[in-house]
């Protein structure tokens, strides 16, 4: 199995309307693709939040083969509707693991 994980810093004015978009829009749009078995939203917790609250989107599929179509296929779309909705207001970094 593979995560797909991006690490989010949301700037703390947006955090309720982000986590919504997130959970009731973002989560969905990627589940409709068809190419995860599994998704969730986790807040980081112990990190310092002054500067804005740390969440982790990870998303679960059964291979490589699935997140590359996801990445070349879909990615670019659902950045941008981040981007749009809330420009600079946030930062991620993604990451890809193997479950072992």
């Amino acid at each position: 199995m593979i995560i797909y994980n991006v690490t989010i810093k949301v700037e703390n004015d947006i955090v309720e309307e982000w986590v919504d978009w997130m959970l009731n829009e973002h989560i969905g749009d990627l589940k409709a693709t068809g190419l995860f078995t599994g998704c969730r939203l986790c807040r980081l917790l112990e990190q310092d939040e002054t500067e804005g609250v740390t969440f982790s989107a990870q998303y679960e599929c059964d291979n490589l083969e699935k997140y590359n179509t996801y990445i070349s296929d879909y990615a670019p779309i659902m950045r941008e509707k981040g981007f749009k909705r809330f420009g600079g207001k946030f930062i991620a970094f993604r990451s890809v693991m193997e479950v072992l």
